[in-house]
């Protein structure tokens, strides 16, 4: 029997395509089951009154997930929420919620705040990241 991940796939909007990539690679592997407990742009939590509800909300989602996923592009440097993220990964639960950063394909450098947040930095391929989400949640 296949162990369901519970994954909360940190990402920007503004960068949908390597999330929707992220996703086929996630849905295609094999001997592989995950529950995506990421945001979709069409989430009413967009609407949140104001930052420290939004950051709630975005905790809420994260509460059941097992590993903490970061598509590790340079842009994630300058993304507010995506830093937001880690902050909560790392200290808004009683234990951290490990990450797993991911090089984007083709990237030459990642985020140096991801890196350093991060657990485990794997490549932009099915394997690595599967093997990566199973190291990270055993």
């Amino acid at each position: 029997m296949v162990k369901t991940r519970n994954l909360f796939i940190s990402h920007s909007w503004s960068y949908r395509d390597a999330y929707d990539g992220l996703c086929g690679l996630l849905n295609a592997a094999a001997y592989f089951s995950y529950r995506n407990y990421s945001v979709p742009s069409d989430d009413p939590i967009h609407n949140a009154q104001n930052q420290r509800l939004l950051r709630a909300a975005i905790q809420r989602q994260m509460t059941p997930c097992h590993v903490v996923v970061i598509i590790a592009g340079v842009y994630a440097t300058y993304s507010k929420w995506i830093n937001e993220e880690i902050s909560l990964a790392k200290s808004g639960f009683l234990y951290a919620k490990p990450v797993l950063a991911i090089t984007p394909w083709g990237a030459q450098r990642i985020s140096a705040e991801v890196r350093q947040a991060a657990d485990l930095v794997v490549g932009w391929n099915t394997n690595s990241i599967v093997q990566g989400i199973r190291t990270l949640s055993p």
